[in-house]
C-alpha cells in the first residue's frame, strides 16, 4: 500500500480551506462551506479519511473552524466523523475541536448539560473504537480565541 499523502485544497468564496495530514494527524476545515456541488469538495476527503483510518497517528485532531456552513456540509461532516468513529484502537485519541464565536460558545456553556448539545455527535461516536473528546473555542471577531473548554463524550 502506498503512503498517503497531505490533501489540501485551496478555498474558494463558497468552500472551505481544507488541509489533511498524514504525518502530523491534523485535519483541518476553515472558511465558509456553503458549496454547490458538495459532492466535488468532499467525496475526495472522504476517501482520504476512509485511507487515513488505515493507519492513523495516535492523537487525530479535527479542526472545524467554519464562519459559516448549510446543511449539505453538515451531512458531509457527518460522514467524515462517523469515519473517524472506526479508528480501530482504543488506546488512540480523536479530538473534534469546534471553534465557534463567543456568543455561540457562551449559549452553548449556559446549556444545563453541555453534552445534550452534543447529542447527535455522540450518537454518531457512540460505538467509537478510539476515545472522543470534543474541545470548544469561542473566538472574537478576529476569530482569536478567547476562551476554551472540553466535553467528553
Amino acid at each position: 500500500m502506498s503512503e498517503l499523502k497531505r490533501l489540501f485544497i485551496e478555498p474558494t468564496a463558497k468552500t472551505p480551506e481544507i488541509d489533511l495530514g498524514n504525518v502530523s494527524g491534523e485535519l483541518i476545515f476553515s472558511g465558509k462551506s456553503i458549496p454547490e456541488n458538495a459532492a466535488n469538495i468532499y467525496e475526495p476527503v472522504l476517501n482520504w479519511v476512509s485511507n487515513y483510518i488505515l493507519n492513523p497517528r495516535p492523537v487525530t485532531n479535527l479542526r472545524i473552524n467554519f464562519e459559516y456552513f448549510n446543511t449539505v456540509s453538515t451531512i458531509w461532516l457527518t460522514r467524515i466523523f462517523k469515519v473517524l468513529a472506526k479508528i480501530n484502537d482504543p488506546d488512540y485519541i480523536l479530538i473534534i475541536h469546534l471553534y465557534l464565536p463567543i456568543e455561540d460558545y457562551e449559549e452553548l456553556r449556559e446549556f444545563d448539560d453541555i453534552r445534550d448539545a452534543f447529542l447527535p455527535i455522540s450518537v454518531i461516536i457512540s460505538e467509537a473504537s478510539p476515545s472522543v473528546v470534543i474541545k470548544l473555542y469561542g473566538t472574537d471577531n478576529k476569530f482569536e480565541v478567547v476562551k476554551d473548554s472540553m466535553v467528553f463524550v
